[in-house]
């Protein structure tokens, strides 16, 4: 039964209204997915103000305003007006608030400027420009993110400079002058009366640490009930701000959390689990309660959920469970190329659409990184199915490539203007906005393109040099385009143009990010190249960068689509937190893919990614599909895959339409269900006869025979394809060979002369 007065109990379970009802004291709240966290957060906020609690005593912090508005707007219904008045926002919005005031204290005008992300690289930029330093080397988005990791940690400059691990990583990256860009960062932005967000952090502990005229007593008397959401996504600075105004004497401890360290997936942005995980240490007369009742998905899905994450040691233990019995089994999908995924993705969304009448906006395609998207892309755009980019842009709307495509264009096309107007200056070589729309108006003036202006007008501009130089590279790259298929043009323009290197030298995570894309796209131009197969009513292979751009430009033109439209979504399975689909759809499931390569050194980083798998997975509310492929283009060499470890980790009777075989390693630790039951052999396609696995063949050790040395009746071996029969050579020499292992269209028409075959002793 619910207290009187307070109806608002009853829509809740009895865990969700201890958690409610229980006030004082250090509580933390483990929320697993779909176990109702918001409801619980607002309803103990509301609980509150009902109780007699005044407004202004109650501090909830969240990680976003939409979340913070949300809660504010829930509490409303319930409570009212009041709700508007509680101290609810971001850790950077409500301690932006507290230091307009109290900055004077710490010697800071209370007017100070807030430095977004432009302002701080353009502080940057100049300082590196004043030190006279390497702009390549000393890339300003890689030095911005390694000051904002130094202020997340409490570094300051001067500890900075004492820190020999992090100054030693400075020199093995030949930036050993980062600490003195760091101090004099801080320094001009203390004379300018200015902060970063990062400072929005920094200062507020520094001003509760020091303590002036007591601070810290003031705010700790105000904010008698503090709240956080999605604590497991705090860094080291924010849970250091946290304690200041619960631990100190005089501090009232009504501090409640609330979170699932099975979803801290943030590491890269500075957040540790670390803070989760200790809490019950640094607050040892902790309340804990645990959500475990999931209302979203089924329960074959919270089953693999439940035993995927007891792989991972640092964990708080708890088991999630649902009472929506039934549902679909998991599906998996193996393909043999990222191509051939892309393709059965779609074609299951067909399916899904038609069998359980499902609507666009109810399916998400979810993947490790952004880079990925391309492949899905282009087949949903195939089936003229509409989707759309969460939290990012569209494969070929991202502006490294658009610029890498342009110089692509302007290789086949010297009189693409905007290609050229693009790239003339970028990579930076010295041609400013001036001399470009100079050369604009000469142009329009003679009703010339602007490549003939610069290749036959005489300028009177400083940066004469520098635009024979530019000119003199595009030929370069005119010729190469002419003698070479798309693949080797589009690898020699990225590297002669610079668009390799500059991406390469921000380090930042969203610098690692642009590389990858960039790398997407050449592999996709490595793909193209490589396809030897007629394509209907073709007579003649061409692998020429132009028939790239021919045949990329239509996807590129559907860009424009209503965003309104009803549309398949598609996002990293880091933006898909928090959001839940009918049916998901996690791809690209490969050892060195998902998990990470870069994960791979470190036991903690890996759990991290078996926390984002679980994170993925989680989002299914009915309809869980899993895929990898056995092979994908990387750095323009095809590679084969191992499925991923997490596949091994779903429990058999959890999965639908598979064959469980041995894997080549054991890769997961003993399960605590038993022994795991192994998914990384043949998996039966969905919907389809079961295929033979791939050749275990090495790309490195393939050595294709002369095409003229192929026969009718020989078997033979194509890296993409396996191994097949030549059943007849026509007077073109375009062969026709039966490949078993491709389940579907296993009949394929090649140009021998193209074709990179092997033939079998």
């Amino acid at each position: 039964m619910s207290e009187v007065g307070f109806p608002y109990l009853d829509e809740l379970n009895e865990i969700q209204r201890q958690a409610v009802i229980t006030t004082d004291g250090p509580i933390m709240v483990i929320a697993g997915p779909g176990s109702g966290k918001t409801r619980v957060l607002t309803y103990k906020i509301a609980h509150l103000l009902n109780t007699g609690v005044a407004p202004w005593n109650i501090l909830a912090l969240t990680f976003t305003n939409k979340a913070a508005k949300e809660m504010k707007d829930r509490i409303e219904k319930v409570v009212g007006p009041n709700a508007f008045k509680i101290w609810a926002g971001t850790f950077h919005s409500l301690f932006a608030r507290i230091l307009r005031v109290q900055a004077h204290k710490i010697g800071y005008p209370s007017d100070f400027t807030i430095y977004d992300t432009d302002d701080s690289k353009s502080v940057l930029k100049e300082i590196i420009k004043s030190l006279k330093l390497d702009t390549k080397v000393y890339n300003v988005s890689a030095i911005f993110s390694r000051i904002s990791h130094a202020k997340s940690n409490l570094i300051t400059p001067k500890s900075y400079a004492t820190n020999e691990d992090l100054m030693a990583y400075d020199r093995i990256n030949r930036r050993p002058m980062t600490q003195l860009i760091y101090d004099r960062y801080v320094k001009k932005c203390m004379r300018s009366g200015a902060m970063d967000f990062d400072d929005l952090l920094l200062q507020m502990f520094r001003l509760l640490y020091q303590n002036p005229d007591g601070v810290r007593e003031k705010y700790q008397s105000q904010f008698r009930y503090l709240l956080v959401d999605e604590f497991q996504d705090t860094n080291y600075l924010q849970y250091e701000i946290i304690k200041l105004l619960t631990v100190y004497p005089d501090s009232n401890h009504n501090v409640t959390i609330v979170g699932d360290d099975a979803q801290s997936i943030y590491s890269f942005r500075g957040a540790t689990i670390e803070n989760i995980l200790q809490f019950q240490n640094d607050f040892p007369e902790v309340q804990t309660f645990k959500l475990e009742q999931n209302y979203r998905s089924t329960q074959f899905i919270i089953q693999s959920a439940n035993h995927i994450i007891n792989f991972n040691k640092k964990q708080i233990p708890k088991k999630i469970w649902t009472d929506k019995d039934g549902g679909s089994k998991i599906k998996l999908i193996k393909a043999m190329t990222d191509s051939e995924e892309g393709r059965r993705v779609a074609d299951t969304i067909i399916e899904q659409k038609n069998r359980y009448n499902l609507s666009n906006s109810q399916i998400g395609i979810l993947y490790r990184t952004n880079a990925q998207s391309r492949v899905f892309e282009e087949h949903l755009r195939r089936h003229n199915i509409a989707y759309r980019i969460y939290g990012g842009l569209s494969f070929y709307a991202r502006k490294e490539i658009k610029d890498m495509i342009a110089y692509l264009r302007l290789s086949v096309n010297h009189k693409d203007d905007e290609a050229l107007k693009r790239v003339i200056n970028y990579p930076r070589r010295g041609i400013g906005k001036t001399t470009i729309d100079q050369i604009a108006l000469v142009a329009n003036d003679n009703e010339i393109s602007m490549m003939e202006v610069l290749t036959k007008v005489e300028l009177k501009v400083r940066a004469k040099q520098k635009l024979l130089d530019f000119v003199k590279m595009i030929a370069a790259f005119k010729k190469k385009a002419s003698a070479s298929n798309a693949y080797d043009t589009a690898l020699f323009i990225a590297r002669q143009s610079g668009i390799t290197d500059t991406l390469k030298s921000d380090t930042s995570i969203e610098g690692v990010s642009r590389l990858e894309n960039l790398n997407a796209l050449l592999d996709g131009i490595k793909e193209f190249a490589d396809d030897d197969v007629l394509a209907p009513g073709e007579e003649v292979l061409d692998k020429s960068i132009g028939k790239f751009l021919q045949t990329i430009s239509l996807m590129t033109d559907a860009d424009n689509d209503d965003d309104q439209k009803e549309s398949v979504t598609m996002m990293s399975v880091h933006a898909a937190k928090g959001l839940e689909f009918k049916s998901v759809f996690v791809v690209g499931l490969e050892e060195n893919l998902f998990p990470s390569y870069m994960s791979l050194s470190s036991p903690d980083q890996v759990e991290e990614e078996r926390r984002l798998f679980y994170v993925a997975i989680t989002r299914a509310e009915e309809y869980l599909t899993l895929s990898y492929s056995n092979s994908r283009y990387h750095f323009g060499q095809m590679r084969f895959n191992d499925p991923s470890r997490f596949l091994e980790e779903i429990p058999e009777d959890s999965v639908d339409n598979i064959t469980v075989m041995k894997s080549k390693t054991e890769k997961s630790p003993s399960s605590p269900f038993g022994k795991p039951k192994v998914l990384g052999g043949n998996f039966k396609p969905i919907g389809r006869r079961a295929t033979k696995a791939l050749p275990s063949v090495n790309a490195a050790d393939f050595k294709p025979d002369s095409y003229t040395k192929i026969k009718e009746g020989m078997t033979v071996i194509h890296l993409k394809f396996g191994e097949g029969k030549v059943k007849s050579i026509d007077e073109r020499d375009v062969a026709t060979i039966h490949f078993e292992a491709v389940h579907d269209s296993p009949y394929k028409r090649i140009m021998l002369k193209y074709a990179k075959l092997q033939i079998v002793d």
